[in-house]
C-alpha cells in the first residue's frame, strides 16, 4: 500500500508548519486532503499549479489518495506555455491558486481562501494508464508538453529509499528551499511524510532575512539545495551562520564543483552537521545515488553509491558494459524507481512501461576502482572545434574556477561562451587561449545580463539563443 494511503497513523503529529508559525497535524492535512479530493470524486487528470502553502500540499495528497493523476505545473508559468499544455493534455480539472481562476473557463467545485479547484469544459477523449499515478515537467522545459509518467511504485520506491539512506526520523523538520514542482523539492515532502516527520513550507528564498528566522524559530533539521543555492550560500556567508538545530543538508540538481563540495563538507563538520550528496533525474522519480557521509571527504567529487535496491553500470559506444575502472562510458541506472517513460500529448497516457527499470542517464561518468561514480559529462554537451571534440560542461568548469561566471552552448566549430561581468571579456578571451587547445577562431563571447535559470537552479540553455 502506498504511503500517502497510510499517514492516518500519524495522527496528531506535526505535518506542515506554514510560514506564519501554524502546526498542522496528519489528521487535520488529511481531512482536507480528502475534502478536495472528494470534489474531484473520480480517477482523472487533474493540473495542480504549486505553491510551498498547506492548500497545494493537502491537494496533491488528497488526489494521490483517490487515486486521480495530479501534473505539477510552476506558479509562474507563462501563460501561452499554459494554453498549450491545456490544449494538449485536457486536464479535468484545475486546482490552482484563487487570483488565478478567473484566468480560465471552469466551473468551480472547491474553494479555500488561497486555493480554487475547476471543472475544466474539455472532453475526455483519451485514457490513463492503471499504472500511472503522477506527471512532472522534465528538468528545465517547465512548458513543454513532454511530461515523465510516473507509476505508485516508482514513487514508492524511490521513497522508502530516500528515508533509508538519510536516516529521516520523526521529529525531522525540513524547511523548503525548492518548488513543489521540481521532482528534487517533491522528494522531500514525500520522504517526511512517509516517515512521520514534517515540512516547514515557504516561498521565502534563502536571500530573506525571514526565511533564516523561520528556520530558526520552527528549529529546522534540514534543508536541499542545487547548485546555485550553494553559491548563495556562500555569498551569505553560512559558514558564520549558527543553527544548532540543523543535522544535516542535502545537495542535487547538477554536480556541485569539487572546491565548493569540499567547502561545505569542512563547514558541516564543524558544526556537527552531515552534507550528503545526492544524484537523480525526473526520469529516475527522484534519486539514483548519494555519497555516504563517511566518504565526503574522500570521495568529494562522487556522487557516490546506488541509492538502496538500485544499481549502476557504464556503457561504451558500442553499448557494452565497462569492467575496468577509471574508464569513461555513459551511466546506465537499472532500479524500481526508473518511471514509466515520457508523455507529449493526453493520447500517451495510457502507454505501459517503456523503461522496464532501465535509464540510459545521458550523463558521462567513471567509476574508481572502490566502486564510486564520478559525472565528467553530459553525453549531448559536445561539440567539435575544428575536429576536436570539446565538453562543454568541462569549459564551463574551467572559466568558473578561474572566477569566470558563465554558460557555453553551440554547434560544430563554434563555441558560444556568455558571461555577465564587461569587464572580463577580455581576460576570459586570454584565459581560453591561454589554458584551453581551443582554436581561438573557434569561441564567441556574448555579454548578457544574467544567466536565466530554472526554478530549479539550472541553466536554460535553449534560453541563451544558440542551440546547445
Amino acid at each position: 500500500m502506498a504511503f500517502w494511503n497510510t499517514l492516518e497513523r500519524f495522527g496528531e503529529r506535526t505535518a506542515l508548519i506554514t510560514e506564519t508559525g501554524e502546526h498542522i497535524a496528519y489528521n487535520a492535512l488529511l481531512a482536507q486532503a480528502d475534502e478536495i479530493a472528494g470534489a474531484v470524486g473520480r480517477r482523472c487528470l487533474v493540473f495542480l499549479m504549486c505553491r510551498n502553502c498547506v492548500d497545494a500540499a493537502a491537494g496533491y495528497v488528497g488526489f494521490l489518495r483517490r487515486g486521480i493523476v495530479p501534473v505539477l505545473l510552476a506558479e509562474n508559468l507563462d501563460t501561452s506555455m499554459l494554453e498549450g499544455l491545456l490544449e494538449s493534455y485536457r486536464p479535468a480539472y484545475f486546482y490552482l491558486p484563487s487570483e488565478k481562476a478567473s484566468e480560465l473557463s471552469g466551473a468551480m467545485v472547491w474553494r479555500s481562501e488561497s486555493y480554487t479547484l475547476l471543472h475544466l469544459p474539455y472532453e475526455q477523449d483519451y485514457k490513463l494508464s492503471d499504472e500511472l499515478a503522477l506527471l512532472l515537467t522534465t528538468s528545465g522545459s517547465t512548458g513543454s508538453p513532454k511530461l515523465v509518467r510516473q507509476s505508485l511504485q516508482n514513487i514508492e520506491a524511490n521513497t522508502q529509499a530516500i528515508v533509508e539512506y538519510l536516516d529521516i526520523l520523526p521529529e525531522d523538520r525540513a524547511i523548503t528551499t525548492l518548488p513543489m514542482q521540481y521532482t528534487y523539492g517533491l522528494s522531500i515532502l514525500h520522504s517526511h511524510l512517509y516517515a512521520g516527520a514534517a515540512v516547514i513550507l515557504t516561498d521565502k528564498t534563502l536571500m530573506e532575512k525571514s526565511f533564516w528566522v523561520l528556520l530558526e524559530e520552527q528549529k529546522a533539521t534540514t534543508f536541499g539545495g542545487v547548485p546555485y543555492i550553494y553559491e548563495i550560500l556562500k555569498k551569505l556567508r553560512f559558514n558564520r551562520m549558527d543553527f544548532p538545530s540543523l543535522r544535516y543538508l542535502t545537495q542535487a540538481g547538477g554536480k556541485l564543483p569539487k572546491e565548493r563540495a569540499e567547502e561545505f563538507i569542512q563547514i558541516c563538520k564543524e558544526k556537527n552537521m552531515k552534507f550528503i550528496v545526492m544524484y537523480g533525474q525526473t526520469e529516475a522519480t527522484a534519486r539514483m545515488a548519494y555519497l555516504p557521509w563517511e566518504y565526503a571527504e574522500s570521495k568529494a567529487a562522487s556522487i557516490g553509491i546506488a541509492i538502496p535496491g538500485g544499481e549502476f553500470w557504464l556503457a561504451d559506444g558500442e553499448g557494452n558494459p565497462i569492467l575496468e575502472p577509471e574508464v569513461t562510458g555513459e551511466l546506465i541506472y537499472r532500479g524500481p524507481n526508473v518511471t514509466l517513460g515520457y508523455a507529449e500529448n493526453r493520447f500517451d497516457l495510457c502507454r505501459p512501461d517503456e523503461n522496464h527499470g532501465e535509464l540510459h542517464t545521458g550523463d558521462m561518468a567513471k567509476r574508481d576502482a572502490d566502486g564510486f561514480y564520478y559525472i565528467v559529462g553530459r553525453k549531448k554537451r559536445f561539440l567539435k572545434l575544428f575536429g576536436s571534440r570539446v565538453n562543454l560542461d568541462e569549459v564551463e568548469g574551467l572559466l568558473n574556477k578561474a572566477g569566470i561566471p558563465c554558460a557555453c552552448t553551440g554547434v560544430d566549430d563554434r563555441l558560444d561562451i556568455y558571461i555577465t561581468d564587461e569587464s572580463k571579456m577580455e581576460y576570459t578571451a586570454r584565459f581560453i587561449k591561454e589554458h584551453t587547445a581551443i582554436n581561438p577562431n573557434g569561441f564567441h563571447l556574448h555579454l548578457i545580463k544574467e544567466i536565466p535559470r530554472s526554478d530549479s537552479g539550472k541553466v536554460l540553455y535553449s534560453a541563451l539563443g544558440v542551440q546547445s
